[in-house]
């Protein structure tokens, strides 16, 4: 029986699960969880990686002290985008930046100074945004060109972990295909991107192919931990790209939805989409472990909520998960929408407060209690999913018959049943921790015990439950969808 640890670092928290593989099925058993959020310093939001990295440590010496001692392998999955600068000698010269910093919107800025929106679209097949890879390399180049002198490699999130297990450099396939740097059509880094700025075309590690085994942990992870050498295996760096390896998707014509902070939804396409009204409504292509691309859309997720919950606990009004459901039992439906993914949601002061202004903004009921804000939230998610299915159908000229919905997020049943109303689909929910058995299946293809992704969400399907939502009350929601769409 193989076993392998899979780490999937997320933008709220952090994982470690010890996946078993018995040549059947899988199992999964978490070792070790911990919070995960930007650190504000200097007024700029970092990611703490010291923490993070000690964290990881934290949790396979759990995993050893409880017998474990056998594992084959490890693999990171992360979120996308964000990255970490080595000198010359390897060092991490600084600690790095939150996608949410401030310093992305003077990025873009200096990006559309050389090149178009359509331009960068076409290249990157990614959606323009602050958030992007490029947008953080030019804002640091502008405020701190001192940094980039000293760097001599670039390592995006998952890879950096790796690299301090093993020593490689390298970026792996699906992380890359989220920074805007990496030209679809070559197949690799945009280095006349790079040198119209100009940026240094040498920083970016090699791009290495979904399962790539790196390499043993080196010997002072080894020492340090007591534990025998492990493979580092480069299984799919982003967190969506594991969750959608992990789906038992049955249907061809499926959509998928990876549900967390963020809730990424879309459809797998062999080539990528960049047609002018992908590039309009705002679509991006993103890689797929088995090499081919998501056609998807970023959408808001329950960061929303998850921002509401903090500022009323800060008042001393915290809920839990149970009261929350109750509250958007409670609250009369429809009474008004929000565009969740509005720039002026990204990361404001106080999430209530700002979903109360736009109500007001736009001429409707203001919701005032916990409850009607709630609901407000998860009717508008729902129905924006729908927007992004109308499209996703028309973009690929298929229809969607079924929605997989995988990750944390679907915990939420309301947010399930919603989007199930509002899209008018069937939902198949599960499992929760897509993204780490979406890590755990890669590192055992990489291992040669499972043969493909098709044998994979097969053994998925035998391993963990679904749950499955049927639309209900479409009058209502068809006449919510029709308001709904006059606010975006």
């Amino acid at each position: 029986m193989k076993k392998v640890w899979a780490f999937d670092l997320g933008a709220s928290n952090g994982r470690l699960m010890l996946s078993t593989f018995d040549g059947e099925k899988l199992h999964i058993e978490e070792t070790h969880r911990f919070s995960n959020h930007p650190v504000f310093l200097t007024n700029h939001f970092y990611w703490d990686l010291l923490r993070i990295f000690q964290e990881m440590k934290v949790g396979i010496a759990k995993s050893i002290k409880s017998g474990h001692t056998d594992v084959a392998s490890l693999a990171v999955d992360t979120w996308g985008v964000d990255f970490g600068l080595l000198s010359k000698s390897g060092e991490l010269l600084s600690n790095p930046y939150s996608y949410r910093d401030n310093q992305t919107f003077r990025g873009m800025e200096l990006v559309l100074e050389k090149t178009t929106k359509q331009d960068w679209f076409r290249r990157s097949g990614v959606e323009p945004s602050p958030i992007n890879t490029i947008c953080q390399l030019l804002a640091i180049q502008e405020r701190q060109p001192e940094l980039l002198e000293k760097a001599e490699s670039l390592l995006l999130t998952p890879n950096l972990v790796s690299y301090l297990f093993s020593g490689v450099k390298a970026n792996e396939y699906t992380i890359s295909t989220t920074t805007s740097l990496f030209n679809v059509e070559k197949q690799d880094w945009d280095k006349e991107l790079m040198e119209l700025y100009p940026l240094p075309t040498n920083l970016m590690a090699p791009v290495v192919k979904p399962r790539t085994i790196l390499g043993p942990t080196v010997g002072a992870i080894n020492k340090e931990l007591n534990m025998n050498p492990v493979q580092v295996i480069a299984s799919a760096g982003h967190d969506t790209a594991c969750a959608l390896a992990a789906l038992p998707i049955k249907q061809e014509n499926a959509a998928f939805m990876s549900c967390g902070t963020w809730i990424l939804v879309g459809v797998q396409v062999k080539e990528p989409v960049v047609s002018e009204e992908a590039f309009e409504w705002g679509f991006t292509n993103e890689g797929t472990m088995d090499g081919e691309y998501r056609l998807l859309k970023n959408s808001m997720g329950l960061w929303l909520i998850q921002q509401c919950k903090q500022i009323w606990e800060r008042e001393g009004r915290a809920i839990t998960y149970a009261e929350e459901a109750e509250l958007v039992q409670g609250a009369k439906p429809f009474q008004s929408f929000i565009d969740p993914d509005k720039k002026e949601f990204l990361n404001p002061e106080n999430m209530p407060q700002q979903i109360q202004s736009y109500c007001d903004r736009t001429g409707q009921t203001i919701p005032e209690t916990k409850g009607a804000i709630l609901r407000t939230i998860l009717e508008s998610l729902a129905l924006k999913y729908r927007w992004v299915m109308e499209r996703l159908e028309h973009l690929t000229n298929k229809p969607i018959e079924v929605i997989n919905m995988g990750g944390g997020g679907i915990q939420n049943e309301w947010l399930c049943q919603f989007t199930a109303n509002a899209t008018q689909r069937t939902v198949v929910a599960g499992p929760i921790e897509v993204s780490s058995i979406g890590n755990a299946i890669g590192q055992f293809m990489a291992l040669g015990e499972i043969k493909d992704l098709q044998e994979a969400r097969q053994i998925v399907e035998h391993s963990f439950t679904t749950k499955i939502y049927e639309p209900q009350s479409q009058s209502e929601w068809e006449a919510a969808y029709e308001r709904f769409v006059k606010y975006i």
